[in-house]
């Protein structure tokens, strides 16, 4: 784990676990990873349960939970109505499992205005380079690249 990763747990320590409207509704967007909390998740053989967001300005992208039926895609809004693909019966299927997403472990009614913030600093890890060469890992594993008609090659 990285330094910035300790600094952000460190930072945006977990919430307690809520079921109520308003934390359930952020689980409906799902949150993003740490890029070290991401590689764990390719580890952990969720790399087919992810989804590439890529930022509106197209500078940086993040893997992140995807949206249910939008898996090895890039993150399309066709699909942002139905939910994280971890979220099942108002429960997050990692809680607990040491893969949840930084920000969704974080986020709670309690901490209204602070999720923004969070975010924030998460996306500034994910335009540095060890994040680009996940990202490829992450294509290359699943086939995403090759669906694109792309060939990437992992740079050290």
């Amino acid at each position: 784990m990285n330094n910035t990763t300790n600094n952000l747990f460190d930072r945006y320590p977990p919430s307690e676990s809520c079921t109520c409207n308003k934390c359930v509704s952020f689980c409906i967007r799902p949150g993003w990873w740490t890029v070290d909390e991401a590689a764990r998740a390719i580890i952990g053989g969720y790399s087919n349960r992810m989804m590439l967001e890529v930022s509106p300005q197209k500078d940086f992208a993040v893997l992140a939970p995807a949206f249910k039926g939008n898996e090895c895609n890039y993150a399309l809004q066709l699909y942002s109505n139905q939910g994280c693909t971890f979220l099942h019966n108002n429960r997050c299927e990692l809680f607990g499992t040491g893969i949840m997403p930084l920000e969704c472990r974080f986020c709670h009614h309690d901490r209204l205005g602070l999720g923004v913030k969070c975010h924030a600093d998460i996306e500034e890890e994910w335009k540095s380079n060890d994040a680009k060469r996940l990202i490829i890992r992450w294509g290359n594993i699943t086939g995403f690249w090759e669906k694109q008609g792309l060939v990437m090659v992992e740079k050290n």
